[in-house]
């Protein structure tokens, strides 16, 4: 029985040395090598039925030996990220009019204050995933009712039922608030009057100036979150560390290592240069939003992190070499074990790939057994 290891090689500079061995050990697949080069988990390999499965006597002893250890494998990768606000997101007017108030950059906004105004009237802002889009009066049904409603509510304002009917109750309570916010007494919430986002926000730049018209499109301003964020851009290879929920150690300048988890992960194109082809990243957010890592933070606008992601994680598990392992002729893949003064192939299971080892299981595999490696 032969195999190949899945070690990397100058060919230059060791291709004398190759010669001089007393049997080969071939190239493993690119597909696997790739995996182990990006320091990921991998498959458990499965062997093959048919032929010899393991056993089999290695023409010659390898030049180099490894012990099996048992021990605890972390899969870990420290990124640069940059501390800020989070991703960055536009207002765009959804209606008509002239613009005749804007807040400053650095503003915070929150529920039931105005986010900009129009002929005059706020443009107030309203906590939900989705915007506006419809005028909503007495008899109007639906998700953006109640939407609506329970940011009317919050705002402290009563005499209807929360729920997706826009009633008579309803309009009352939205001629208190216009009342109140200095808008027409309509009793309808025209398209365009409320404008949505996720949270209070903060001011990031102004698109717009007063006294510019604005129709359904143009763009306001740009805002983000409130909280503090860490935003880190990985390489699509590296994406087996965007988890969401997943949690990372977060390292600001001159700090100590703080706890947060992985909240956002989106997929950005970057555009290329001038002769380069776009280039696809995966971003990932981390809101700082635990008293310890916004007291971390609370003395920076602006900085780098180190990020320290953990992509998995085996307690006392057998490992060997990554450089240990062989592709067996029938499939699947093994270690060459030595005894004494001879040596035999024998098949394993791996499982996760970091730091240049990787997990091994399997029939005659124990800990301090001695397995062939390149020397």
């Amino acid at each position: 029985m032969t195999g190949e290891t899945i070690a990397e090689r100058a060919p230059a500079e060791r291709e004398g040395r190759r010669a001089r061995r007393r049997r080969p050990r071939l190239r493993i697949a690119l597909a696997v090598a790739a995996v182990v080069a990006a320091g990921g988990a991998a498959a458990a390999a499965a062997l093959a039925t048919g032929g010899d499965r393991g056993g089999g006597r290695a023409a010659a002893l390898p030049p180099g030996t490894a012990k099996v250890a048992r021990e605890t494998l972390s899969d870990t990768q420290t990124e640069d990220g940059q501390l800020g606000y989070g991703p960055t997101l536009t207002a765009t007017s959804q209606a008509r009019g002239t613009i005749t108030w804007l807040p400053e950059s650095g503003d915070e906004v929150t529920r039931g204050h105005r986010l900009y105004e129009l002929d005059g009237d706020p443009v107030v802002l309203m906590y939900g995933s989705k915007p506006s889009y419809r005028p909503l009066r007495t008899g109007t049904e639906g998700s953006d009712v109640k939407r609506f409603e329970e940011n009317l509510s919050a705002l402290g304002y009563g005499g209807f039922t929360v729920d997706d009917e826009y009633t008579s109750g309803t309009a009352e309570a939205v001629r208190e608030w216009q009342d109140d916010i200095g808008a027409p007494q309509t009793g309808i919430v025209e398209v365009g009057r409320v404008a949505y986002a996720a949270g209070p926000v903060r001011v990031e730049t102004l698109a717009a100036n007063p006294g510019e018209p604005a129709a359904p499109g143009k763009k306001i301003l740009a805002y983000t979150g409130t909280t503090q964020a860490v935003t880190v851009e990985l390489d699509t290879a590296d994406q087996r560390l965007a988890k969401k929920g997943a949690r990372v150690e977060v390292t600001l300048p001159e700090g100590r290592p703080v706890k947060a988890e992985i909240d956002e992960v989106t997929t950005v194109i970057e555009p290329g240069g001038q002769n380069e082809d776009p280039a696809t990243k995966v971003e990932v957010t981390i809101w700082l939003d635990s008293a310890e890592a916004r007291k971390a933070a609370a003395r920076y606008a602006l900085a780098s992190a180190d990020v320290r992601f953990t992509a998995g994680r085996r307690e006392n598990v057998l490992t060997v070499p990554v450089s240990a392992l062989v592709a067996l002729r029938e499939g699947g893949f093994g270690v060459e074990v030595v005894k004494g003064g001879a040596s035999s192939y024998v098949p394993v299971e791996t499982g996760l790939f970091a730091d240049g080892k990787v997990e091994v299981s399997g029939p005659g595999i124990a800990e301090g057994a001695l397995v062939g490696v390149p020397k």
